[in-house]
């Protein structure tokens, strides 16, 4: 998605590479509060105050308010509560929040034993939020609508149902995978190959229903109706727009799916991201959004004035740096292990003006697997460098000349330095190498260009193992666009992946030990430098009642959960 587009320039890629990579494509510390309420029930919190008005602000409007084509964080955070799809995840905070429930559909799917059927029954007696009701139908009208609108992600359903791939190219009239019958409800996806992520794609809000019949062409300035606790209105293009209570939802009584506290919610686009700040310091606004950042320069006086309405949330995301093991220096583990022990992993965070949490595990925390053990090599605090010099020279690779590459915008840049300069203080010959925004993933992931090693991110398409290890996947290296940038190719994770890579997102627990296992082992193999954890700020007005809060880490700021006090 795009800033704070969840999925930046290089998710968007992978997203592309999703029907090559066997296994899946895209794009720190847990919150606090959780929700366990069910249908029938306000929100996280039973005993919040109802009804009012708030006003959001955000620096970058949606890039689609029309569901199926959306592809940002400002999009998603409304849109899970607008277009409910037949899976959506609970409405909790930390780990909890990456359980997937049935929306829409009855019960979890049921799996053919080899993985590539799915079969779910929609609820009865659902409407959208004008008053029709909703076919099974209309699942497969949605998804072929999605495809049609050219949805950024949509290679995760091309790439996988059967017939959805010859549907994008003109080939066929529909989707032959998706089977629906109006009259029972049933709905039947097969699969061309075993994905065991495909829960996750199912929970998709771009995947949540709208009614067949509308227009295959961009609705923003008039969304769709959908089946949520929440419905748009009142939209302004580029300006402003209203969420507002679906009045029918209450009666379908859906299980885990909160009605929601606020009657509206008043969408604006802030001038800029310190009017935003300032506006939500002074009361004249409610909320900021996540997805937009607090200067340096104002983030002191939002600590000093407004402590109890701020807190810095960790998503599921991971930062690093790639290094190159198919040529030197990098191609050396010792080389590789001297890095991981003698860069100060805290350095980052100061220059993320705290907005960093360190880390050294690939797989973050909130995603099954991660591990939660000491560092492999080096650790969270303090460096060895005089380990990291020893390393080096054992390695035969002291004095090796290293080109580091990295993005232009701040802070990535400013971690390219820093990163640049601790390499030399080990004992490497480093220099770097920075290009602009909008060329650097397409760059480094050339062939041609072969970089030894670089800046690199990952923020979650969804809470699933498999959207991170798509990195360290030898079927991702490609010779134009690889997302493998480490240039892994190791027959065990290889192996695991085979297996791990199959398993259900429905079941994803059962195959927790292992997923931790794979990412111990990874990060005994130095393939990359792991240094931490992307945070977004959670900031709201004094009139919003941050004990009923729930922040999720997909979705940010839970809609269903603000309330007023």
């Amino acid at each position: 998605m795009a800033k704070f587009d969840r999925l930046p320039l290089r998710a968007l890629v992978a997203a592309a590479l999703a029907a090559l990579a066997f296994g899946v494509a895209a794009c720190g510390s847990s919150s606090n509060n959780s929700s366990s309420s069910g249908g029938g029930s306000s929100s996280g919190s039973s005993s919040a105050k109802s009804g009012g008005t708030v006003t959001w602000l955000e620096g970058t409007f949606p890039d689609y308010l029309d569901p199926n084509e959306s592809y940002t964080t400002q999009g998603a955070e409304v849109q899970w509560v607008v277009y409910t799809g037949l899976l959506t995840y609970k409405h909790a905070g930390g780990a909890e929040g990456g359980t997937l429930i049935p929306g829409l559909a009855e019960s979890l799917p049921t799996i053919s034993s080899d993985g590539k059927t799915y079969t779910l029954t929609l609820r009865k007696g659902l409407t959208f939020s004008d008053g029709k009701p909703v076919k099974a139908s209309d699942f497969k009208y949605s998804v072929e609508r999605m495809i049609k609108l050219n949805w950024g992600g949509k290679s995760f359903v091309t790439g996988y149902v059967t017939g959805a791939a010859d549907y994008d190219a003109g080939k066929a009239k529909d989707i032959s995978g998706i089977t629906a019958d109006d009259a029972s409800g049933k709905i039947t996806i097969h699969l061309d190959k075993a994905y065991g992520a495909f829960g996750n794609v199912l929970a998709f809000p771009e995947l949540g229903l709208v009614p067949s019949g509308t227009p295959m062409k961009t609705q923003s300035t008039n969304p769709p109706p959908g089946v949520g606790p929440y419905m748009y209105a009142n939209v302004v293009p580029n300006r402003s727009y209203d969420v507002k209570k679906n009045p029918a939802f209450a009666k379908f009584n859906i299980p885990d799916i909160p009605l929601g506290h606020i009657d509206t919610f008043h969408f604006k686009l802030a001038s800029d991201t310190q009017s935003e700040v300032q506006q939500v310091l002074s009361g004249s606004a409610d909320v900021m959004d996540p997805g937009d950042t607090i200067t340096p320069s104002l983030l002191g006086q939002v600590t000093s004035q407004a402590a109890d309405r701020f807190q810095k949330q960790t998503i599921p995301s991971t930062f690093y740096m790639f290094l190159n093991t198919t040529k030197p220096p990098f191609n050396n583990a010792l080389a590789r292990e001297a890095v991981n022990v003698g860069v100060d992993r805290r350095g980052f965070n100061r220059l993320a003006s705290g907005f960093l949490q360190p880390a050294c595990y690939f797989l973050p925390d909130g995603i099954v697997g991660h591990p939660s053990g000491d560092c492999k090599f080096g650790g969270l605090a303090a460096p060895d460098l005089a380990k990291a010099k020893a390393l080096l020279k054992q390695s035969g690779q002291a004095g090796a000349n290293v080109v580091v590459w990295g993005e232009r915008r701040t802070p990535r840049d400013k971690y390219v330095n820093y990163y640049t300069d601790q390499l030399n203080k080990i004992g490497f010959h480093a220099t770097e190498k920075i290009i602009s925004d909008t060329t650097y993933f397409p760059t480094i992931g050339n062939a041609k260009t072969d970089p030894q090693t670089g800046f690199a991110d990952w923020i979650q398409d969804f809470p699933n193992p498999s959207d991170f290890y798509l990195l360290l996947d030898a079927n991702s290296i490609q010779p134009t666009n690889n997302e493998n940038f480490s240039k892994v190719n190791d027959p065990h994770i290889q192996s695991e992946l085979a297996f791990l890579n199959k398993v259900p997102s429905t079941q994803l627990n059962s195959a927790a030990a292992r997923w931790t296992a794979l990412d111990e082992y990874a990060a005994s193999k130095a393939y990359v430098f792991v240094f931490g954890s992307e945070q977004v700020p959670q900031f709201v007005g004094p009139k919003i009642d941050t004990g009923a809060l729930i922040f999720h880490r997909t979705y940010f700021i839970d809609l269903t959960s603000v309330a007023l006090k």
